[in-house]
């Protein structure tokens, strides 16, 4: 829990701390002494436990196109503690244990209030460098200069600020380096089996890619009673980490010799998938998913985030004739203050295990690290901890 005394002197002002900033498109980090200031009516500060690395940072540290920009303060999986609140901020207080969401939920739009979306119209997904409600930023650096946001969380700094709509209370008992993991991997892959796709038991599911949101796919197919998870990638070395997760069978892209990748599912599933998901972001990859499905029912879930203007190429015909269908999935379909709370449950009651996505573990100083870890396949999720 947050020392009171520390909130209560806080509140209301700017706080100095510590900051990891992307300056330039694929440059380490630059850890610096920024300013992040009080937060504004609806908003929340949190003083961040740990966080962990994403691949979708890499992505957008990597990209030198709109929509990057920089200087910027990446990062959207994490957990921290409320060190004060804006006006009309209701819900958590100052000492609770939040985890950041990059998708919001308002609880009184239209989409909000329906069962079959988690897109919130009020305060739409965007990759926006503001805050939500005031296309502002809560951070400068020493000069004056102001730095931008990321997915409404930019976790990489020991403060930051976000809506109230972006925030979940969680049990304090729960573990940092665990609950993290919730802000975007495992909802997104377990909620993609388990809500998303509602994969049946006794089926077969192909996962296009074992990263760690293909591994948490696998422990919701897994948790939903599918009969064969088979894995594709092209690093034959996943598939016994893959094991671990649920994925019973194992396919490496690069040995499909003079067939394409479909065609070999096809046959190793007699006649095609009933659970296709893209989780890399290639859209060739989306159009091998698709493809590996079987006619009638099969259906295809893309999570992986692709290169801005990619473009997929579908033939209208099979699209018509096939009755499959093609649906995206952003975390997982996952509503953050409905949802979250019951996945989480699920994790309290031992029935979803995480702890095995936490391959390794860094200081905040040594955050550039997680990035050459991650990008050299070596970890699965690196916790990055403030202050341990």
């Amino acid at each position: 829990m947050a020392d009171t005394k520390t909130c209560s002197e806080t509140a209301g002002k700017p706080i100095r701390c510590k900051a990891a900033i992307s300056r330039e498109a694929g440059e380490p980090l630059v850890i610096e002494e920024i300013m992040v200031a009080p937060p504004s009516p609806y908003e929340v500060r949190i003083r961040i436990i740990c966080t962990s690395l994403c691949y979708s940072d890499i992505t957008f540290w990597k990209l030198k196109a709109p929509p990057a920009c920089f200087p910027r303060i990446l990062g959207h999986e994490a957990v921290g503690v409320v060190e004060s609140v804006g006006e009309n901020v209701n819900e958590v207080a100052a000492g609770d244990v939040v985890i950041p969401t990059f998708m919001s939920e308002c609880g009184e739009c239209v989409d909000c209030r329906s069962k079959h979306s988690n897109l919130c119209s009020k305060l739409p997904f965007k990759i926006n460098p503001w805050m939500p409600r005031y296309e502002t930023s809560r951070f400068t650096d020493l000069k004056g200069e102001t730095l931008y946001h990321f997915l409404f969380v930019s976790s990489f700094s020991e403060y930051t600020v976000v809506d109230v709509c972006n925030v979940v209370k969680i049990d304090p008992s729960i573990p940092p380096k665990e609950a993290c993991l919730f802000g975007c991997c495992v909802a997104t892959g377990v909620g993609a089996a388990c809500k998303t796709a509602n994969v049946e038991a006794g089926s077969t599911v192909v996962i296009f890619g074992l990263g760690s949101i293909g591994l948490a796919v696998a422990k919701g197919a897994k948790l939903c009673g599918a009969n064969r998870i088979i894995g594709v990638d092209v690093n034959p070395d996943k598939f016994e980490v893959a094991k671990k997760f649920g994925v019973t069978e194992f396919i490496n892209s690069k040995e499909c010799g003079d067939k394409s990748l479909s065609q070999v599912v096809l046959e190793m599933t007699g006649g095609g998938a009933d659970y296709c998901f893209e989780c890399v972001g290639i859209s060739s990859l989306v159009e091998e998913a698709f493809a590996s499905c079987r006619k009638g029912w099969g259906k295809t879930v893309v999570l992986g985030v692709d290169k801005p203007g990619a473009q997929l190429n579908l033939s209208s015909f099979d699209v018509l004739h096939s009755k499959k269908i093609l649906t995206g999935c952003l975390y997982g379909g996952v509503k953050a203050k409905s949802d979250l709370p019951l996945l989480l449950k699920r994790y309290m009651d031992k029935e979803l295990v995480v702890e095995e996505f936490v391959t390794h573990e860094v200081k905040f100083e040594d955050i550039n690290k997680a990035f050459e870890l991650l990008l050299g396949g070596k970890c699965i999720r690196c916790v990055i901890w403030m202050d341990k």
